[in-house]
């Protein structure tokens, strides 16, 4: 798993109070019971820990946390270089 997976799991689990047991590399924020209201809520806090702003249409309850993280360290990449 990448860093940034590593990251958002440990966000999820310290910020969001989310079992660590539940989160896998295929779990979806569906599966967590988060909704696309909470995903907005995430956004705001990855853009304030992390500095990656991510747009609230993005990612959707049915991404997996992989597809996140990987979107993510794309994001911080491109703006890492700009």
């Amino acid at each position: 798993m990448s860093v940034m997976y590593g990251r958002l799991v440990d966000l999820l689990v310290d910020r969001f109070e989310v079992d660590r047991a539940e989160i896998g590399p295929d779990t979806t924020f569906e599966d967590l019971d988060m909704d696309s209201l909470f995903l907005v809520e995430l956004l705001l806090v990855i853009h304030s820990d992390f500095g990656v702003h991510v747009h609230d249409d993005a990612a959707s309850p049915g991404d997996t946390i992989t597809q996140v993280a990987d979107l993510i360290e794309r994001l911080a990449s491109a703006q890492a270089s700009a």
